[in-house]
C-alpha cells in the first residue's frame, strides 16, 4: 500500500506529460498543414502554366498551314511548347537573332528566297557555328562536300561554312533548286533536311506531294513545324510571354572592312597591326580555321575589323535602331 501512495503522482505526472506533449504535437501537426494549406494556394496563385496560343490562319513563305487539321495543329502545339517553355533556348534565339537577322535578310532577299528562312537558319544551329555529329558546320549546317559543291571555300586554313553571308548565299542556292524540283517551299524546306532525293522518293511512294500529308522520318516530320514555332514565337515575342528590351538583345558591332589579296603569315601579328585581339579577329571572321592566311594566287578576301569604340556595351545601346525587327514586328 506504501508502495502505492509513494509511485501515484509520479505516474500522474507521467500520463499529464504524455498528455501534454500530444496536445502539443497535434497543435503543431495542424498549423503545419494550415502552413502547407497556404503555400499551395500561394504558389497556385501565382505559378501558372498555360498552352501556348496558336493563330487561326499561319503561312509558310506564301504558301497556306492548314491549322484546320489536328494533326497540324497539334504538332505546331508540341513544338511551340518546347520552345516556349525552354525559357534559356528561346531567349538566346530572340538575343542572337537582333544581331544575325540583320545579315541573313539582304541575302535572302538579294536571291529571291522568302524571308521566313531565316528562321530555317535559326533551328540548324540556334544561329551559332555549331558543329553537328555528322560534321556539318556553321548557321547553315553545310556538309563539307554538299558546301564545296554550292561555291564554298574549304580547306585547313579557310572553311566559309563558317562565313555568314557567303554560307547564306550558298543555301539560298540549295533552296531554289529544290524550290525547282518541287514546286513548294514547305517541300524545299524539308529537302534541306532530308535531301532532294529522300523526298522525291517518300513523294512517289506516298503518291502525294502535301508535306502534310507525308509520313517521313522523325526529325523531317517535325522540321518544318519547328521553324513555324519559331517564326511564331520571335515575330511577336510578347504574344508568347517573352519581355525583352531592347538592351538585353545582342546588337551589331559596327566593322570596317579590309581586302586582302595576298598572304598574311602570322594573324596574330595582323591582328594586332589593326589594333584588336587575335580573339577578336578570329571571331569576326570565324571562316580563318588556322593562324595563317596562304593566298598564292592572290584571290580577294575581305576581313571584319570591328570598330574598338563599338566594343564597348555602353557604346552598342547608344547605337540601337528604334526600329529594330524585335519591336517593330
Amino acid at each position: 500500500m506504501k508502495f502505492k501512495i509513494i509511485f501515484l503522482p509520479v505516474f500522474i505526472m507521467i500520463a499529464f506529460v504524455i498528455c501534454f506533449l500530444l496536445f502539443i504535437g497535434t497543435i503543431s501537426n495542424n498549423k503545419n498543414e494550415d502552413e502547407k494549406k497556404t503555400e499551395d494556394m500561394e504558389f497556385s496563385s501565382i505559378y501558372r502554366l498555360m498552352s501556348p496560343p496558336i493563330p487561326k490562319t499561319l503561312q509558310f513563305a506564301g504558301e497556306k498551314v492548314p491549322l484546320e487539321r489536328y494533326d497540324v495543329r497539334e504538332a505546331l502545339d508540341k513544338e511551340l511548347l518546347v520552345n516556349v517553355y525552354w525559357q534559356s533556348n528561346i531567349l538566346l534565339y530572340c538575343k542572337r537573332a537582333c544581331r544575325y537577322f540583320p545579315v541573313i535578310e539582304p541575302v535572302l532577299k538579294a536571291e529571291g528566297v522568302p524571308e521566313d528562312f531565316k528562321y530555317l537558319a535559326l533551328i540548324e544551329s540556334g544561329l551559332t557555328n555549331v558543329v553537328s555529329p555528322a560534321k556539318a558546320a556553321g548557321f547553315w549546317q553545310f556538309l563539307k562536300e554538299t558546301g564545296a559543291n554550292y561555291g564554298l571555300e574549304i580547306t585547313d586554313e579557310i572553311d566559309e561554312r563558317y562565313h555568314l553571308e557567303k554560307a547564306t548565299h550558298a543555301a539560298c542556292q540549295y533552296l531554289k533548286k529544290s524550290y525547282a524540283q518541287h514546286h513548294s517551299w514547305v517541300l524545299a524546306a524539308a529537302a534541306y533536311n532530308m535531301g532532294d532525293g529522300g523526298v522525291k522518293r517518300s513523294i512517289d511512294k506516298q503518291q502525294t506531294a502535301s508535306y502534310w500529308d507525308l509520313l517521313l522520318n522523325e526529325e523531317t516530320s517535325r522540321y518544318i513545324y519547328r521553324i513555324l514555332a519559331a517564326k511564331l514565337i520571335l515575330s511577336n515575342p510578347k504574344h508568347y510571354g517573352i519581355h525583352l528590351q531592347k538592351g538585353d538583345l545582342y546588337q551589331p558591332v559596327q566593322v570596317n572592312t579590309i581586302e586582302i589579296d595576298t598572304s598574311i603569315a602570322n594573324l596574330v601579328d595582323f591582328a594586332i597591326q589593326q589594333g584588336i585581339s587575335y580573339k577578336q579577329l578570329k571571331r569576326f571572321n570565324p571562316w580563318l580555321r588556322s593562324d595563317k592566311l596562304t593566298n598564292k594566287l592572290g584571290k580577294k578576301y575581305t576581313l571584319l575589323v570591328p570598330e574598338k569604340e563599338y566594343l564597348m556595351y555602353d557604346n552598342q545601346i547608344k547605337q540601337i535602331n528604334p526600329d529594330s525587327w524585335f519591336e517593330g514586328k
